[in-house]
This record gives C-alpha cells, sequence and structure tokens, in this order.
C-alpha cells in the first residue's frame, strides 16, 4: 500500500469531522433559534464567527505543525470541535458563540494540516486528484450533517444531536494516535509557536506570486459561496418553500454528496483532461449560474427537480477546492503550510465575511434572491478573471 492511502484516509476523517461541526449550527438553526430566542437568519453570524478565528488559526499555525506534527495538531482541532459543540449544546447564545471560537480556533488548521502530510507523500502526478479526494471531506461532512442532524433532533432533541458529533469528534481523536509516529516525523522540536515571522512570511510568501494572489483573492468569493450553501440552503427551503426540516436536510446532504464526488472528478479531470485554471474558472461561473436558479425555487417545483438544482449547485460552489490547493502545493513546494496558511488568510475572509452580509440582505430586504445575486457578481467575476493567462513555472499555461 502506498504510504497516501492511511494518511488520505486519516486526514479525511479530520475534515469530515471538521466539516460536521462546522455545520451544526446551520442545519439545527431552525429548531434551535427559537430556543435561543434569535431570528434563524442570524446564522450567517454564527458562521462568520467560525471562519473568522479560522483566518487567523489558518495563517498561525504553521509553527504549531512544524513543532508538534501535523497529526498532533488535527488531533487538538478534534478536541476543540468536541468542546465547541458541547458549549453549544448547553442551549445559551453566549456558550453558542463561545463554541463558534473553538470550532473556528480548530477549523483553520484543519486543511493545512492535511496540505502538509499529502504533499509530501503524493507524487506529482496524483497532486489533484488526492488533494480533491482529501478535500471531499468537506461537501460530505457538511452532507452528513444534514442527514443525520435534523433525524437526531427530532429523535433525541437538538442539543443531544449536537453531543453525539461531539462524540464522534473525541473518537477520530483517540483513533489518529496509531499513526503519529510515522507521519509526524519530520517535526522540528525547536520551531517558534507564534513567532511574528510565521504570519508575515505566509503573507509574504503568498503576495510575492502572481498566481498565488490571485488564486487567493478568487478563494474569498469561492468559499463565501460555498459557505452560503451549506449555512443558509436548510434555512432557505424551510423558510421559503414550506419544506420540513428533515426533507431540508435531505436536499442539503444530497448537494453536498454531488459536491464530493464531483471534487474527486475535477481533480482526476485536473490531473489528466482539463488546464487546472479553466477548470477553476469554469467552476466560478458555474456556481453563479447555479445560485441564481436556486434563488427561483418555489414550492410549486418538483421534488427532483430541487434535488438536481441543489446538486449542480453543490458540484460547482463545493467542487473547486481540491483543484484550487492542489495549485497552491505546486507553486510552493517545500512550503505548503505557509502557502496554504497565508492564501486561507483570503479563504477564510470570504466565509467570514459573505455570510453575514448575506443576513444582513435579509434583514433588511427579505430576499435571498437578491443574497444570492450579489455574491453570484463576485464568483463570475472571479471566474472570469482566471481566464486571463499568467505565466507560472508550475501551471499549465
Amino acid at each position: 500500500m502506498h504510504p497516501v492511502v492511511p494518511a488520505l484516509i486519516a486526514m479525511l476523517a479530520v475534515q469530515i469531522l471538521t466539516s460536521m461541526s462546522g455545520t451544526t449550527g446551520s442545519v439545527l438553526a431552525p429548531i434551535a433559534a427559537p430556543d435561543l430566542g434569535v431570528q434563524t437568519y442570524l446564522v450567517g453570524v454564527y458562521v462568520g464567527i467560525i471562519y473568522g478565528v479560522g483566518a487567523f488559526s489558518s495563517a498561525t499555525c504553521a509553527g504549531f505543525i512544524a513543532r508538534f506534527g501535523a497529526i498532533r495538531v488535527s488531533q487538538i482541532c478534534m478536541l476543540l470541535c468536541a468542546s465547541g459543540l458541547a458549549l453549544g449544546a448547553l442551549g445559551s447564545v453566549w456558550s453558542a458563540l463561545i463554541g463558534a471560537v473553538l470550532i473556528g480556533i480548530a477549523y483553520g488548521p484543519s486543511p493545512v494540516s492535511s496540505s502538509h502530510i499529502l504533499a509530501r507523500l503524493t507524487p506529482a502526478s496524483w497532486m489533484n486528484l488526492v488533494f480533491s479526494a482529501k478535500q471531499t471531506g468537506v461537501p460530505i461532512g457538511t452532507g452528513l450533517s444534514g442527514l443525520l442532524l435534523p433525524t437526531l433532533a427530532v429523535m433525541l432533541g437538538w442539543q443531544a444531536a449536537a453531543l453525539v458529533f461531539a462524540g464522534m469528534c473525541l473518537l477520530i481523536a483517540v483513533s489518529l494516535q496509531p499513526l503519529r509516529v510515522s507521519l509526524d516525523n519530520d517535526r522540528d522540536p525547536n520551531r517558534a509557536l507564534f513567532a511574528l515571522s510565521n504570519l508575515l512570511g505566509a503573507v509574504r510568501l503568498v503576495a510575492s506570486d502572481r498566481e498565488m494572489r490571485r488564486l487567493s483573492i478568487i478563494s474569498f468569493a469561492y468559499a463565501g459561496m460555498q459557505t452560503i450553501l451549506s449555512a443558509f440552503l436548510v434555512t432557505y427551503l424551510a423558510d421559503r418553500l414550506g419544506m420540513a426540516i428533515v426533507l431540508a436536510g435531505v436536499v442539503l446532504a444530497a448537494s453536498q454528496a454531488i459536491g464530493a464526488t464531483a471534487r474527486v472528478l475535477w481533480g482526476l479531470a485536473a490531473d489528466r483532461f482539463v488546464d487546472p485554471m479553466r477548470l477553476l474558472s469554469a467552476l466560478g461561473i458555474g456556481m453563479s449560474i447555479m445560485a441564481l436558479v436556486t434563488a427561483t425555487l418555489s414550492p410549486s417545483w418538483p421534488f427532483a427537480l430541487v434535488i438536481v438544482v441543489c446538486g449542480a449547485f453543490g458540484a460547482t460552489a463545493a467542487g473547486w477546492n481540491g483543484v484550487f490547493l492542489a495549485q497552491l502545493a505546486r507553486l510552493a513546494p517545500g512550503r505548503v503550510s505557509e502557502a496554504a496558511g497565508g492564501s486561507h488568510l483570503a479563504t477564510f475572509g470570504g466565509v467570514m465575511v459573505l455570510p453575514p452580509v448575506f443576513s444582513l440582505i435579509l434583514a433588511t430586504t427579505g430576499s435571498y434572491a437578491i443574497g444570492f445575486a450579489c455574491v453570484a457578481a463576485l464568483t463570475c467575476a472571479g471566474g472570469l478573471w482566471l481566464l486571463i493567462p499568467i505565466k507560472s513555472p508550475f501551471i499549465k499555461a
């Protein structure tokens, strides 16, 4: 067995549980919001906190990964997710917000840790495919949240449902321990943890390369759209289409399952058949179109057609990350953690800013269509920008 296989499985599990933790509040919002005494559209603020904290932790985690190892950092992330979910289950607004901070601290290092390990073990010819397969953990986790949480909430209550996910995070943390010796063998015990140079170095690395700069800026819009899909779809279907939360969760799960499958297919295509930049461009334009189509859904639409539309939305908005991270890895050989961390400042910036903006649009206009259209304008502009060639020694012109 190639050593990348167990590493990929382990990192995929971490990505899935991190994603499940990050979307738990979004999926449970229609049930939990009345108990907390808040409006459901304020879930965008909760999500913004998670990713705002995640942006900082992503950019500053390279020192921790270098010193303690990516597996140990992943274990800590799982413990933080479990703690954040448990705090959210206490049933108060303040405990939920503190829980969001803890989940955010965990959310940042998760993709950076996995990129650090997989970049060392993955042959260059497999890079897009392996990174895309690893990144399927995000839509898989979101899909499992949509599929499991509503049913658990109906059966056990929303607080118990959150605690079930917390227990799963603890289980993964323990399960990673046997891999630490083999996969954390590159750690440097003398590496500084909080040195300002870690953050500045990651930012300078990304800023010094035109292609990495462009990818990072575009990831702001793409990540924002992806998060809006996962954070608001259940609420949108329940509020505007009158769909039961369990059924709305099924639609979210279907959209993310299609997105997970698409990530692998997009990665394979980028390795074998299509220029990666043109593929990322097409995905940006495609998610813009599907956001606008989703905004036109109404109760009169057949359920099967709703699944198709939301599935196409998931295939584009949740399908770009693996190819994106593979391009960063190719542009920064030997400095993957720094490149991923620096770039994720922009990526997490998108998920920190755009969901709260979406909430503000809903609060002021009451229109999901206006919110979707505003974000679609950004992703479409990003997709068109990627059509302009920039020379790079690592990416095909």
